[in-house]
């Protein structure tokens, strides 16, 4: 009997050394994961240094500690992965959706279940469109915004325009923004080779702190929809004509012809 209650402790203490082995090897894959996405993705994008190092030296540390075997220190040390987890998402919630919603530039157009790669003559005539009627507008001071999409728009958005679903060419994008047209205070979508959508509401950007007060309703919407969704905002003001491009809840204002180049050149390669 003595021997069966040994042998059954030796188990019990075996499945305990087993599960907390299991459990560890759990957090640890969970917690490079969420450091690899979060850390290099996120963090090292936002310039937040410090705070990579911060949390490095504490992880180092809780690992040390718990390689010591203390029992009431191990838990902190499963419980810490979840709390940098839940801090770093609450800080970079804005960040971490463009990530996920981002999709690879659209490459191909796919239409009636067949795949057609869109030949480099093509990308260099939208590129081309695209300019002439960005430089057009800016001219004449006719007020625009285009969306450079790689099909990441939500739905809702999309729906709250009209559907175009066209070739794009200067002319439809010039008529489409023609003052007191019913589409012309909308954002214009492009996925790819195609204009999907006209007259689109966009969410404004609520970081009024770090935007030049200069900034209109147009520029505040180009700017907020780059904010959540990983696209591009091509913006003509209707006051000046400027050409502005917004990425990532940046703005760079006084875009030139190599500046369009280089940003639709991204955007298509």
């Amino acid at each position: 009997m003595d021997n069966f209650i040994e042998f059954f402790n030796k188990f019990i203490g075996k499945m305990q050394t087993d599960v907390l082995f299991a459990v560890m090897t759990c957090v640890c894959f969970v917690f490079f994961l969420v450091y690899y996405f979060l850390l290099f993705k996120v963090l090292v994008n936002n310039r937040a240094g410090k705070l990579i190092m911060i949390l490095s030296v504490i992880l180092v540390l809780f690992a040390a500690v718990a390689s010591l075997c203390l029992p009431y220190l191990r838990s902190v040390f499963i419980l810490f992965p979840m709390a940098t987890g839940v801090v770093t998402v609450s800080l970079f919630a804005v960040e971490i959706k463009r990530i996920l919603w981002s999709k690879k530039t659209i490459k191909s157009e796919v239409k009636k279940g067949e795949t057609s790669v869109v030949d480099e003559s093509r990308i260099k005539k939208n590129i081309a469109e695209i300019i002439k009627a960005l430089q057009d507008m800016s001219k004449n001071n006719v007020g625009a915004i285009i969306i450079l999409s790689n099909g990441n728009i939500p739905k809702q958005i999309k729906d709250s325009g009209v559907t175009v679903d066209s070739d794009i060419s200067s002319e439809l994008i010039e008529s489409i923004f023609f003052p007191k047209t019913p589409l012309h205070d909308g954002a214009m979508i492009i996925e790819g080779s195609k204009i999907v959508a006209a007259g689109c509401f966009l969410p404004l950007s609520q970081n009024m702190d770090s935007l030049p007060k200069d900034l209109g309703t147009r520029h505040r919407a180009g700017i907020g929809i780059t904010e959540n969704i990983d696209v591009i905002s091509l913006i003509v003001s209707e006051e000046t004509g400027i050409i502005s491009v917004a990425s990532a809840g940046k703005i760079t204002r006084y875009a030139d012809i190599n500046k369009l180049k280089d940003v639709l050149g991204n955007y298509y390669w």
